[in-house]
């Protein structure tokens, strides 16, 4: 943003709205049926993060029985959710922090930690979940931790690495409200 010269009435919403994208990202993970799939024919078990699903053939019906009866699984939900709520009140104070004028640089860096924190709880949530699933639960068939579960890291990696450029954005303070004086390489002859 500051190195290549662009200006900062432009940029500024571009890490807000990663934020949102992140949230989206979490949404999806928390919503979908697709943390633990059967990877072939027939398709016999299907897992959240709230439930876990199987059939007994190709044409059966499902059999659902909820993960919150597990203490692993009311762990695993609580902390990804406390992970996800921690990004969703980060996003917002993105949104106050750069809808004023005079950016709080402070601020900033203080969201920075909050996805700091933010990631290591969804990071917890999701390494929790599949050890525990696979040591407790009987898997039938060849089984894959598929696309909602995906998302669900998705959303981690963009946690850490929006904190890193929240922290590290207010090093850049003076560049990015045009305080410093621009140097030129040019000499008369």
């Amino acid at each position: 943003m500051v190195k290549y010269g662009l200006d900062y009435t432009r940029c500024r919403w571009i890490l807000p709205l990663l934020l949102g994208i992140g949230v989206i990202f979490g949404i999806i993970a928390l919503a979908g049926r697709g943390w633990l799939e059967s990877q072939t024919l027939p398709y016999v078990q299907q897992a959240s993060l709230w439930q876990n699903c199987r059939r007994p053939d190709q044409g059966g019906q499902w059999s659902c029985e909820s993960l919150m009866g597990y203490a692993w699984g009311r762990a695993a939900a609580a902390t990804y959710l406390v992970g996800f709520l921690l990004l969703v009140i980060c996003f917002a104070l993105a949104i106050i922090a750069f809808a004023i004028d005079t950016l709080r640089f402070n601020f900033i860096r203080g969201i920075g930690g909050l996805l700091f924190v933010a990631a290591v709880f969804s990071v917890m949530g999701l390494v929790i979940y599949p050890v525990k699933f696979s040591s407790e639960i009987e898997m039938t068939g060849i089984n894959m931790f598929s696309w909602a579960y995906g998302f669900g890291w998705t959303t981690a990696i963009m946690e850490i690495c929006l904190g890193f450029f929240f922290c590290c954005l207010p090093n850049y303070e003076d560049q990015i409200l045009g305080n410093v004086k621009p140097t030129y390489f040019y000499s008369s002859p």
